[in-house]
């Protein structure tokens, strides 16, 4: 996947998060950018080939910038310590469901995707799918490749609600899906597949099986009201 060298880099980083540093290893950084846009390349072909609505991007679109927005932050580190490269119809664009992968030896790498909490009208429009659908969701979810992956859909802190949504009934046969703010499915990736030229195929693996999910909630965010 990635060369050593790359991942030396944001090890580097880690320990030397300011711009003084980062501008004497400017040259070094522009080595790493090319290594990571090579991986991003090779990975959104391999998705394109069984997502077509993705064949319009090109791999600058798909790779987020290192620099940090500071703006209204604590923490004043200027630059992010881990790589993300986020493939939907809208490029980086949190619009639409998507494949993302995360590549951070300190903290822990993962590939997936879907939505990830999406605004009030998207959301809005995600449960009306959920609710109306509610069969089609069920079928992703309780699929053999996607339960292989992912075992279920992602239920961290936070992005399930206690009751149910304003507008549904607490004996809803959706109602466990429909109290989710947030729709993705993730599976952690192992340090040793970072730099193992196998790990492209684990990846390629994992956004297979997160293909049906995506389908489905891009098919409520592209429905217009």
């Amino acid at each position: 996947m990635l060369n050593r060298d790359t991942l030396n880099f944001y090890r580097e980083l880690r320990n030397n998060n300011h711009k003084e540093w980062f501008d004497r290893n400017r040259k070094w950084y522009e080595v790493v950018k090319k290594d990571t846009l090579r991986f991003t390349g090779e990975l959104l072909a391999r998705i394109q080939a069984f997502d077509p609505g993705l064949g319009h991007l090109q791999p600058k679109d798909c790779l987020f910038r290192i620099n940090r927005d500071i703006r209204f932050s604590a923490d004043k580190t200027p630059y992010k310590t881990h790589i993300g490269i986020f493939m939907t119809p809208g490029g980086r664009k949190l619009d639409f469901a998507g494949y993302y992968v995360h590549i951070d030896e300190e903290s822990g790498s993962f590939a997936g995707g879907g939505c990830y909490m999406p605004q009030s009208d998207a959301l809005k429009k995600i449960r009306r799918e959920i609710s109306g659908f509610y069969e089609d969701l069920e079928e992703i979810l309780k699929n053999k490749g996607f339960k292989a992956t992912f075992g279920e859909l992602d239920q961290e802190k936070g992005v399930v609600l206690k009751r149910p949504p304003k507008g549904f009934d607490a004996d809803h046969s959706a109602i466990e899906y429909l109290k989710f703010k947030s729709f993705t499915a993730t599976r952690e990736l192992e340090p040793q597949l970072l730099t193992d030229p196998k790990g492209l195929d684990a990846v390629v693996k994992i956004m297979k099986d997160l293909k049906p999910l995506n389908d489905f909630l891009n098919r409520a965010l592209k429905t217009v009201e």
